[in-house]
């Protein structure tokens, strides 16, 4: 497909779409953006036109809206609803789980998968909240206003132009928005979350080129391929965490070390933080407290009756003292200000 030669800023207009019945406007993540005032959610990105993150210098890869990642780590209270975006987009789910919707179809998100997200399609992350998760994305601009445009990719891309044909064919007719990704496409994310961090964008432009490239050669592979091998074993011991984390919420009476939770799924304690990380985004003990203190959010309004002490004993904290302490740090406020205020949001 052909690649652009005209200016970002004749070529791409404002961020709208028209389609024959409507005009859509792309949206600019602001639920994210509120998160991040309220310290939900920890956000590096560089972006452009109104996306959240630091700036993108103007003549720094101008197709680029935006690339990073979230680190969503407490109990989320945000989603982004259906929304659209004016170009390409690619999210990778480095850990944990979320739910994804694309038009009429609902997927949950684990941790290794990919999506694929043509220009202007119709989706939302989270049902109706985020769970917690380390999502990477990029969002390329190709040029797309009307239905029947052409795709237009970046001069600084080094496809070949036979790979380009075939790239924008398979993406361009994709109706299989989740995938599962490989290592290579996985390491190219985190190469990108890596670089968006550093301290001057301009000194990361030829890393970032590199490895949005490097995407691109990996994304065509595996469309090409349509297969991804799978490990039965892995899957086996996934499948065993992922049930007893899932269960996890009616056993917290149980004084758990790291090692107790290990061996019930037949693991050592780092295999295990590893397999924890994946499907949470948390280790394996912060995944633990966030489990008791959303139990005790539940006794401290459901039963009145119930003593702090006693709440802190049924959600297996030792001590009164020692739960009151994480439970403000996890909630924002002490167990008998929670309790005092039935009305307010988690």
């Amino acid at each position: 497909m052909p690649r652009s030669t005209r200016t970002n800023q004749d070529r791409l207009g404002s961020a709208v779409f028209l389609s024959s019945r409507e005009t859509y406007r792309a949206d600019r993540c602001e639920p994210l953006r509120a998160a991040v005032r309220r310290g939900e959610v920890r956000l590096r990105a560089l972006a452009r036109r109104g996306y959240p993150g630091r700036r993108l210098p103007a003549r720094m890869l101008p197709e680029v809206s935006t690339v990073g990642f979230w680190d969503a780590l407490r109990t989320p209270t945000w989603g982004l609803d259906w929304h659209r975006h004016e170009g390409l987009e690619l999210t990778y789910l480095a850990r944990g789980k979320t739910e994804f919707l694309l038009d009429q179809e609902s997927f949950v998100l684990e941790s290794g998968n990919l999506t694929i997200t043509r220009p202007w399609q119709r989706h939302r992350v989270g049902n109706p909240r985020v769970g917690p998760s380390r999502l990477c994305w990029l969002i390329l601009e190709v040029g797309v206003r009307r239905p029947d445009q052409a795709w237009h990719w970046p001069d600084w891309l080094i496809l070949s132009p036979a790979d380009l044909r075939r790239l924008t064919a398979l993406l361009s007719h994709n109706q299989q928005p989740v995938w599962r990704a490989n290592d290579e496409i996985g390491a190219c994310f985190e190469k990108l979350a890596a670089l968006v961090q550093a301290a001057d964008p301009l000194a990361a432009q030829s890393r970032l080129q590199l490895h949005i490239n490097e995407l691109f050669v990996a994304l065509l592979e595996l469309l090409e391929t349509r297969q991804v091998k799978r490990d039965a074993h892995f899957l086996s011991t996934r499948r065993t965490v992922e049930r007893f984390l899932n269960a996890l919420p009616e056993r917290l009476e149980a004084p758990w070390t790291l090692p107790d939770l290990a061996r019930q799924c037949g693991l050592g304690a780092t295999a295990f933080a590893d397999y924890c990380r994946h499907f949470t985004n948390l280790p394996p003990m912060k995944y633990l407290a966030l489990c008791r203190i959303e139990a005790a959010k539940g006794l401290l309004r459901g039963q009145p009756a119930l003593s702090i002490t006693e709440v802190a004993l049924r959600c297996g904290f030792q001590s009164s003292q020692y739960f009151a302490t994480r439970f403000h740090q996890l909630a924002g406020r002490s167990p008998s200000a929670y309790r005092k205020q039935p009305g307010a949001s988690p």
